[in-house]
């Protein structure tokens, strides 16, 4: 286990362990990595610390949202198996008082353990029951970490009988020469029912930099920010909200893409950059202080953070989307980029959207400092979701 990265927060010194990634990949392909580091505050304490489930609710505006994901399929797509996922996600949503979850492990051949993408697995299912515990959620196994078979899972998931609409990815690798190739599994994808699917993939934990498929123009990239709550202790009214203070993360991936095109929806929102080429990310959540019951490989309660936790967090919001556009008999948003950019350039973005504009991923200049409007560490910002859900669902898409 390689130990590094020491972050500091006021007096407090968390220590970030880097996982383990076991298993090899056939020649010539790729090796993806999930973006996820433990915190050790301390390690596997009796009970969970950070950022609750409830928590994470009311500085979001998700307490105020009544839908809750029923009659959709979130798909959070990882490799290797993690055989204690089912127990995990019981005692986490016991600890937190949820219902029952709609939950499916799906695995696309035969793939052995693994206890660093366990805590992935962990982390994407009990955040996607956290958010959208009445859609249905797939954990989808690649029998391994090469491309390859990560992109075999996503065409499973997507695919009959799961039908997943949405689908996140928290994982990835550097870019490549030749990666456009890889992007024909996120463009223009329906499911089996022939609705469209909408991709999310983590931007990195690496600070200033872009990875693939975040990069691919056709997946909507998420960034990771550091959340600070307004009030601590619990609220006396369960629908109150309590978004406090939001910073960029400084291991927030982001950059300009050497090797993919910019969508048309991304600039002028970009242009400061680039008007060519792709930049990473899209939008941003928090990514850091956030809670985890894993047994395989851990011994409990876990705290954990990287852009692992923004995309299944988006991915559950884009579920929700979708469930309440359904009850009025529309359909899944297509091209839900486009939608998101939309909104920013509208009059409505500071009604929609955190604009983060203090924080860096790097030491780049104006490239790796979060800054009003649009930046390559937040994107276009975080979700006031009480607020964005209603500007999507009244969309015309």
């Amino acid at each position: 286990m390689n130990r590094g990265l020491l972050l500091s927060i006021g007096m407090l010194v968390l220590l970030a362990v880097t996982l383990p990634l076991m298993g090899q990949a056939p020649e010539g392909s790729h090796i993806m990595r999930p973006p996820i580091k433990v915190v050790s505050a301390p390690l596997n304490p009796a009970g969970p610390s950070g950022i609750l489930p409830a928590q994470f609710r009311a500085a979001y505006g998700f307490n105020q949202i009544t839908n809750f994901g029923q009659g959709q399929t979130i798909a959070l797509v990882d490799a290797f198996d993690d055989p204690n996922i089912a127990s995990d996600l019981a005692a986490y949503q016991a600890q937190f008082h949820l219902g029952p979850c709609n939950f499916q492990k799906v695995k696309v051949g035969n793939p052995p353990g693994d206890t660093g993408w366990g805590l992935e697995m962990s982390l994407d299912v009990e955040q996607a029951c956290a958010l959208a515990p009445q859609a249905n959620i797939i954990l989808v196994e690649a029998n391994s970490n090469n491309d390859t078979d990560l992109y075999a899972a996503v065409q499973v998931a997507s695919s009959a009988p799961y039908n997943a609409t949405v689908i996140s990815m928290s994982w990835g690798e550097g870019e490549f020469n030749g990666e456009q190739a890889n992007d024909s599994y996120f463009c223009n994808i329906v499911n089996g029912n022939g609705q469209p699917v909408t991709f999310f993939a983590s931007s990195g934990d690496g600070g200033h930099g872009t990875i693939y498929p975040a990069a691919s123009p056709c997946v909507i990239a998420v960034g990771g920010t550091l959340l600070v709550l307004a009030q601590s202790t619990p609220l006396p009214n369960p629908l109150q909200l309590n978004y406090g203070t939001e910073n960029g993360w400084s291991g927030s991936g982001g950059g300009v893409s050497p090797y993919e095109s910019q969508m048309s929806w991304q600039n002028p929102a970009c242009a400061t950059w680039s008007t060519s080429k792709r930049c990473v990310p899209d939008i941003a959540s928090v990514s850091f202080n956030i809670p985890v019951y894993d047994t395989y490989g851990y011994g409990g309660w876990v705290t954990v953070a990287g852009t692992s936790i923004s995309s299944p967090d988006w991915a559950a919001f884009l579920t929700l989307v979708n469930s309440a556009r359904a009850s009025k008999g529309k359909g899944t948003l297509s091209q839900a980029a486009y939608d998101l950019y939309q909104v920013y350039y509208s009059s409505n973005y500071s009604t929609d959207y955190h604009d983060i504009t203090t924080g860096s991923n790097g030491s780049c200049g104006s490239q790796c400092n979060a800054g009003p409007g649009y930046d390559l560490v937040t994107g276009i910002g975080t979700y006031q979701a009480n607020h964005l859900v209603n500007a999507l669902v009244a969309d015309t898409n």
